[in-house]
């Protein structure tokens, strides 16, 4: 376990990050921008580009993931040794562009997506697409080789389940490998994002998909806990028992233990139940948790966690409020979309 000299640095160096970072009373500064050039000189106030807005959106958003990746890379690598639990959070990037480069491949897509490079932590050997036998090869992922419908023309969505189930299985290994003192807040946001996680894609999959209740079931994680002394709780749960719920009545969720996370009835028009409202509300209570959490236990492992959870955040944010007005939207219209207040 790291010592206590690493875990004071980490403390100190992911605070002072975090103080720079827009989230919490520094979102509101977003509210004013307009132009996606006011947004660079915002993030980026020392290394803006002048670019026409076309060209400057793809360029400020690989900035924007860039600097994330970096400042979490700074705290990993602070620790001699670092646990298993914050190199499977930095490899969320790894499996977000192995989802990418499987869609690209079942599509017929011949040039390889963007990639973030996570080195010395990445696993998979994304210069070899479209051979995805040579990309996995070695890795832990080669168990998506036997999934038939990775190929043109297939279906990527059981691939996209089956990696969903592996990182958070992995994630939530590493995690309750730690002592417990140094995953308290940890283990109360994990399970609540995999919960969540479960909710919105079984939204996702009955509003897209068309899917019917048994076949959605199928693609949730059931990852059972144990609270203290009581039996063990599948975190597929909620997600299970929305799974009977009409997606046009808002009164029929009115007990559903996640209903808060849904969108409101509008007056004068019908409700359908909305998989972005959805996530967007759910992204907003894990990033307060985290917030919350961050200097709660100074010399834990929580602090790195929730750290590294907090860019993973902002980097979205900045993202989403840069595509909006790429489109044309204010930052305040995409910030009340996104559901964040200060």
């Amino acid at each position: 376990m790291p010592g206590a000299g690493e875990r004071a640095y980490v403390y100190a160096k992911a605070c002072g990050i975090v103080g720079k970072s827009f989230v919490g009373k520094r979102i509101s500064s977003l509210g004013g921008v307009n132009r996606l050039s006011g947004l660079d000189r915002l993030v980026f106030p020392l290394s803006g580009r002048e670019l026409p807005e076309r060209e400057l959106l793809p360029d400020l958003e690989k900035r924007i993931t860039g600097r994330s990746v970096q400042q979490i890379l700074t705290i990993v690598s602070s620790f001699s040794s670092p646990p298993e639990l914050l190199i499977r959070l930095l490899r969320t990037y790894e499996y977000s562009d192995l989802k990418s480069s499987l869609n690209a491949l079942v599509t017929g897509e011949t040039k390889l997506p963007a990639i973030t490079d996570i080195k010395p932590f990445g696993t998979v050997n994304f210069a070899a697409f479209p051979e995805l036998g040579t990309m996995l090869r070695g890795t832990e992922f080669e168990f998506l080789l036997k999934n038939k419908d990775l190929k043109q023309g297939g279906d990527a969505i059981g691939a996209q389940t089956e990696l969903d189930r592996h990182y958070y299985t992995s994630l939530w290994k590493a995690l309750r490998a730690l002592p417990g003192k140094d995953r308290v807040s940890a283990e109360r946001i994990l399970m609540e994002e995999i919960s969540l996680r479960n909710s919105i894609w079984a939204l996702r999959l009955r509003t897209y998909y068309g899917m019917s209740a048994d076949e959605a079931e199928k693609h949730l994680m059931d990852i059972r806990v144990k609270k203290g002394r009581g039996p063990e709780v599948s975190l597929a749960a909620d997600a299970r028992s929305s799974l009977s719920l009409p997606l046009d009545t808002r009164s029929a969720w009115a007990r559903w233990k996640q209903a808060q996370f849904l969108n409101p009835e509008t007056p004068g028009q019908s409700w359908q139940a909305d998989p972005r409202y959805f996530q967007n509300a759910a992204s907003e209570h894990l990033y307060r948790l985290a917030l919350h959490s961050l200097r709660r236990s100074p010399f834990s492992i929580d602090v790195a966690f929730c750290f590294i959870k907090l860019k993973q955040f902002e980097e979205d944010l900045l993202t989403s409020v840069a595509e909006g007005l790429g489109l044309g939207m204010s930052s305040q219209d995409v910030l009340a979309l996104l559901e964040v207040e200060p």
